[in-house]
């Protein structure tokens, strides 16, 4: 897909009416909220908060009633993520006073969310910069199916558009228009991590050009494994990002799974390690 059509598919989506987001996410977040509030596993000693357009927390269907389906069995990254503790869906990450809507010693698992408005940047940021812990999932092409055309406000985000929060931590996200579709794996340290049309970060100088070293963003970074990954240090928090998010999605060998819940589990386990960057 050229950059044109891509700019074209994004544009299309920030004209499209809030109107029917405002009325379904409320519902839904808030259900899975309850639903995730009475899980908990071990001492429930950890928060995790949940803000993504994927259908991790509620099912992908064409009406409220299908989405909270009890009959269809929970995402597996969401049973993956209440094995570790109690699981906050969000719909927002700025609350009516500007604040995250996570307290305590919680992790932020952002999965190709929407947009941010000015509000939700500047509260994720300090937030992080208090000693919150992010993992990103940012995909600049998303390729997990949707029952959803593009343009439909229920399709989960195609783009990943965070520019202002990763230039703010010294970041930027990269394209290769030429590289060829399809799932592959990369080997990590957490495991086979399973790639499909990849962004590969960048480190911004003070001029904005890449340095090996963040200048101007509130973070320190460190590139993995060929920009794929960057490990940030912002303050008394972390940022732990992957410019792709085919993780995340349901694979069509069951067996899989397992795999990728592992794998899952390892990446938040950086999180609670020390930072590979350097203040």
């Amino acid at each position: 897909m050229t950059r044109a059509r891509r700019q074209g598919l994004n544009r299309q989506r920030l004209r499209l009416p809030l109107l029917v987001l405002g009325l379904l996410v409320p519902v839904l977040v808030g259900c899975g909220a309850e639903q995730a509030q009475s899980s908990r596993a071990g001492n429930g000693a950890e928060t995790i908060g949940l803000y993504s357009s994927l259908p991790i927390a509620w099912n992908e269907s064409e009406d409220i009633r299908g989405m909270l389906a009890d009959e269809t069995p929970p995402h597996w990254a969401l049973t993956a993520l209440r094995a570790r503790g109690r699981v906050v869906p969000l719909d927002t990450l700025a609350d009516g006073e500007g604040e995250l809507p996570l307290t305590g010693a919680s992790i932020l698992v952002l999965a190709q969310p929407r947009p941010l408005t000015p509000q939700e940047n500047v509260a994720l940021d300090a937030w992080v910069q208090r000693g919150g812990r992010v993992l990103l999932f940012a995909d600049p092409m998303l390729t997990a199916h949707s029952r959803f055309s593009p343009g439909d406000p229920r399709r989960p985000q195609d783009i990943a558009l965070l520019s202002p929060i990763l230039a703010r931590w010294g970041l930027a996200q990269e394209f290769d228009e030429e590289q060829a579709a399809g799932e592959h794996v990369v080997q990590l340290p957490a495991g086979e991590l399973p790639l499909n049309l990849p962004g590969r970060f960048r480190v911004l100088g003070k001029s904005g050009g890449g340095s090996g070293m963040s200048g101007d963003g509130v973070a320190t970074c460190r590139l993995e494994a060929d920009g794929l990954i960057a490990d940030c240090a912002a303050a008394e928090g972390r940022i732990f990002a992957i410019a792709d998010a085919a993780l995340l999605e349901n694979p069509q060998e069951p067996g899989s799974i397992s795999r990728r819940k592992l794998v899952l589990g390892r990446l938040l386990d950086r999180l609670s390690s020390p930072a590979a960057a350097q203040k």
